[in-house]
């Protein structure tokens, strides 16, 4: 008794998620599912979300799974349109990732340009267009992923910096203007790695090793269920700004 799976309870609300990558994208997903929300995911190459959307239809749950360029405004008007259609919308995660690192003379202006549409650009037209559905309403959350490199740039990564940066300010600026219509918004600094299957692979390839100490890297359903608790926040103590680190992490 009380190890059985709870039946999930539907809510008449939808979360998108733009971004739903293999790791801590899928790993939101499940969270927000589980919690009984219809989730609308979105990544290039949607197909290869068709897993994760038959994982969850087996548990109970429901989600919809979309090919999406976060950088085109169009694809992201119309993915958040139909997330709205749906049900109202509820929550907003922009998830895109785009770490780079190659020294500052080897940083072509393709990769710069792509970089910032990647991880700032985006994150804007994520942003506004969730917010021009939830502002009519008053209500709604969204939680953008940042970098400890939107807090200080290093060696390598002029762009991804510049473009976490800029994210960063999108997400204070949108939290001071948006707040005040009951619309929660949150800046999320992964500061660590995760543990997943390309982080140990860059391990083993520059160590030839790929262990880690305990709580050295952080389990993506953790990060997911931080970005639960924070929708869930009362208004009279939100948090706009949050760092996440694993034991283990030196800081």
């Amino acid at each position: 008794m009380g190890n059985e799976p709870q039946p999930v309870v539907a809510r008449n609300k939808t979360v998108a998620v733009i971004g739903a990558g293999d790791y801590i994208g899928a790993a939101i997903v499940r969270r927000f599912a589980a919690g009984g929300y219809t989730v609308v995911a979105g990544r290039r190459n949607g197909d290869k979300l068709a897993p994760l959307v038959e994982e969850i239809a087996a548990q109970g749950g429901r989600c919809i799974g979309r090919s999406l360029d976060a950088r085109k405004e169009e694809d992201v008007t119309a993915f958040l349109a139909e997330a709205e259609q749906i049900a109202p919308l509820a929550v907003c995660v922009f998830n895109v990732g785009a770490n780079v690192n190659y020294p500052l003379v080897d940083t072509t202006e393709r990769v710069f340009r792509k970089v910032w549409e990647m991880a700032c650009y985006a994150g804007f037209l994520s942003t506004r267009e969730a917010a021009r559905l939830m502002l009519p309403r008053k209500e709604g959350c969204i939680l953008l992923t940042g970098a400890t490199a939107g807090l200080r740039g290093g060696p390598g990564y002029a762009a991804f910096a510049a473009a976490k940066f800029g994210l960063r300010a999108v997400a204070q600026s949108a939290a001071r203007e948006l707040g005040p219509a009951n619309i929660h918004v949150a800046h999320l600094v992964i500061d660590a790695g995760v543990d997943t299957e390309w982080v140990r692979a860059r391990r083993k390839e520059r160590d030839g090793t790929d262990t880690f100490e305990p709580d050295q890297l952080m389990r993506p359903e953790s990060i997911a269920q931080t970005y639960w608790d924070l929708h869930l926040q009362p208004r009279d103590a939100w948090t706009h700004e949050m760092d996440l680190r694993p034991f283990g992490e030196k800081w």
